[in-house]
């Protein structure tokens, strides 16, 4: 079962998102999926905001840029960042801003690693900080959608 956990800073701390996932596949293909941006671009970003554009420089230093369409109000999110680390296919950390104003264009830093055991990959995401609940708690809902649509686009990868 892929089930998101539960939220595992401190009761009320605003600035941390955690989120782990068990993929039923293995850590390489799993890591590839979340590197290749053809491949990321048919599951980044929630159902109601998929991603319309996806360019991936996967490399310490290099940049990332995305846009998510919304799919009812044709409202576009720019969102991009910075390769941090890059260690395949047990680590990735990248900075993460949305292209606004204010709070939401605070950047963070997205930290994912990868274990493998008996062929499922489990991944360890981690986003800081954050200046409120809210803010945190919308991106709770936002990756979890991305990773709902990972697992469905993994089934086809995998097969």
């Amino acid at each position: 079962m892929n089930m998101p956990s539960a939220f595992s800073s401190p009761a009320g701390a605003a600035g941390e998102l955690n989120i782990t996932r068990t993929f039923d596949a293995p850590r390489e293909l799993v890591f590839k999926l979340w590197t290749d941006a053809e491949h990321v671009r048919r599951w980044w970003g929630p159902p109601a905001h998929p991603a319309a554009v996806l360019e991936m420089d996967v490399r310490p230093g290099g940049v990332w840029r995305g846009c998510l369409h919304g799919v009812e109000d044709g409202r576009k999110l720019w969102q991009g960042g910075i390769f941090q680390e890059v260690r395949a296919p047990e680590r990735l950390a990248f900075t993460f801003t949305w292209d606004e104003e204010g709070e939401r264009g605070l950047e963070t830093l997205v930290t994912i690693d990868f274990t493998e055991q008996d062929g499922k990959t489990h991944m360890r995401f981690r986003q800081t900080p954050f200046q409120s609940i809210a803010e945190r708690d919308g991106h709770r809902g936002g990756w979890n959608g991305s990773f709902d649509r990972f697992v469905d686009y993994l089934a086809q990868a995998a097969h």
